[in-house]
């Protein structure tokens, strides 16, 4: 039974990220199309609405509830809580903030507001990378790991994601 529900945690944690990345790019289309002329505007505005509220509420959050009903009982499996874990736990909870804060855009979005550009969301949208590849290698690697080289590995992963953004912004631009 273990291995079934630690397969459908899995599962559940693929979809939420799915749907946590393929949101922002919603976010993102949604604000450009806002700057579009009519109709367009209207055409534009109207799908994305659409999209995004069946991705948000038919992937999205029920994705990261059963994650998160899924994830006490595996950690419950355990005899002790290893080290590991409580900093995996730390950048999950990191990771439900995130969260709660696309449901906050979700619902500006929602009501006409636009508060960010494209490309503020471009750049928010790598932040579940960086929780992806923590929580992941923290899962895998586990103990084994070297706490410090694991964070200069992450640290340095967010400097080439941010280079790399602004060499894209600079090539878009040309």
């Amino acid at each position: 039974m273990y291995l079934y529900l630690k397969a459908l945690h899995i599962v559940f944690i693929v979809t939420w990220f799915s749907g946590m990345f393929y949101i922002v790019r919603l976010f993102v289309y949604n604000a450009e199309a806002n700057e579009k002329p009519e109709p367009e505007k209207t055409i534009l505005l109207r799908q994305y609405a659409i999209m995004i509220r069946r991705l948000w509420w038919g992937i999205t959050w029920p994705s990261a509830i059963l994650t998160l009903i899924l994830g006490p009982y595996m950690w419950f499996q355990l005899a002790a809580l290893p080290n590991w874990l409580l900093v995996k736990l730390f950048f999950v909870f990191g990771l439900y903030v995130y969260h709660f804060t696309l449901h906050a855009i979700y619902k500006q979005q929602s009501k006409g507001i636009f508060k960010y550009s494209s490309r503020q969301l471009r750049i928010w949208n790598e932040v579940a990378t960086i929780f992806l590849i923590a929580i992941v290698m923290l899962a895998v690697v586990k103990d084994s790991m070297s706490w410090l080289w694991g964070m200069v590995g992450l640290v340095l992963f967010v400097i080439l994601l941010m280079s790399s953004i602004r060499i894209y912004k600079m090539l878009r631009e040309k």
